[in-house]
């Protein structure tokens, strides 16, 4: 049975643009297209799709009205079809439940449009098997504690604990902020994150993150020193990597090939980071679709690192940890919401990790 999907945007050069990238797939079939949120709403009654791609500039009825009408009358399944110049939109769609989104094509290069594709519908793929009900539940979790301080100190005792590696995929945005809106001000670790993310998103996502935390959030930069207490998330269309450098160890980022599986790829940081900093490091693996972090997670646990993957209960897309947990690369498998004093408690406690 083929996957139903409704294309919602204004653009008409959009629309055809999605359309053809989605007839692509066998498995797809566009049932109907809507060029305003009026449109969207019949059409979304009549035809019941099972996923609908979303753009938020729109006459009428703009994107967000409209998923909030969706998620309260219909609930489905959006990925969202923005410009990077709407990032701040598309964080807040994320937080009203939009589950993903790809960045629009600008223009007619053979090169975006491939990117695009690719994109698209890897993550149509990702999220068939995504549970609106585990989404829900968390957003309303997270929105309960928001601004909830943390109430375990981090300790004056020097930590083993030198490096965290997070990655996440389909989710992570949300997830990320309940991790590290948790840490208190003098938390000391580094903490290395490769979301994936197009370009151009995530500047926009870690000055978010660094208004939102006690810590200090910034987009990684090619050659800056790794800090402790420093969150570095890897730059979208990049893959980041720990580099040994005469005054310590320092970022390292690759631009990302049309032929990778994940840009950025969180084995690639994990493995990087089991290297240089072994069983000092800390790894944890969220929501997201995939196999990506699984390798990185085995070589920092075999280094006698410690590992942590979001459990079933809680990941929007359980293939990430899943897979993780499959290859035996985990320790301790918790739902997100325990996840930010299961870290704290492994900074002031090595014992936990034996």
């Amino acid at each position: 049975m083929r996957t139903r999907v409704l294309i919602i945007d204004d653009s008409p050069y959009t629309r055809q643009i999605i359309r053809k990238i989605l007839e692509k797939d066998s498995s797809l079939e566009v049932i109907g297209v809507a060029a305003d949120g009026i449109d969207a709403m019949a059409k979304t009654l009549r035809y019941k799709p099972d996923i609908i791609t979303l753009d938020f500039e729109m006459p009428e009825m703009d994107g967000f009205t409209f998923l909030r009408w969706l998620m309260r009358e219909k609930p489905t399944p959006v990925i969202m079809v923005s410009s990077h110049s709407d990032s701040k939109i598309v964080f807040k769609a994320l937080e009203l439940g939009a589950v993903d989104f790809v960045a629009k094509p600008t223009k007619r290069a053979s090169a975006e449009l491939r990117n695009i594709e690719k994109d698209l519908l890897r993550k149509i793929a990702g999220i068939r098997g995504i549970r609106l009900d585990v989404l829900s539940k968390n957003l309303e979790q997270f929105e309960k504690e928001s601004g909830a301080s943390f109430t375990v100190p981090v300790k004056g005792t020097e930590s083993e604990i030198e490096v965290i590696a997070i990655g996440s995929s389909t989710g992570g945005p949300a997830a990320l902020q309940f991790i590290l809106t948790k840490f208190p001000d003098d938390f000391r670790p580094a903490v290395l994150i490769s979301q994936h993310m197009p370009r151009g998103f995530t500047g926009p996502l870690a000055e978010r993150l660094n208004k939102l935390s006690s810590v200090h959030i910034k987009e990684a930069r090619d050659g800056e020193q790794i800090k402790a207490g420093t969150v570095f998330i890897c730059p979208g269309g990049y893959h980041m990597s720990v580099k040994k450098s005469p005054g310590g160890p320092t970022i390292s980022l690759t631009e990302g090939k049309l032929t990778d599986k994940y840009i950025p790829s969180v084995d690639r940081m994990m493995k990087s980071v089991a290297k240089h900093f072994g069983f000092r490091t800390l790894a944890v693996v969220l929501t997201g679709m995939g196999s990506d972090g699984k390798e990185g997670m085995l070589e920092i646990k075999e280094k006698g690192g410690y590992t942590i993957a979001e459990s079933e209960e809680s990941a929007v897309v359980f293939g990430m940890p899943a897979e993780a947990i499959k290859a035996n690369a985990v320790k301790t498998v918790l739902p997100i919401v325990e996840i930010p004093a299961e870290i704290i408690d492994v900074v002031n406690n090595s014992d936990l990790r034996k």
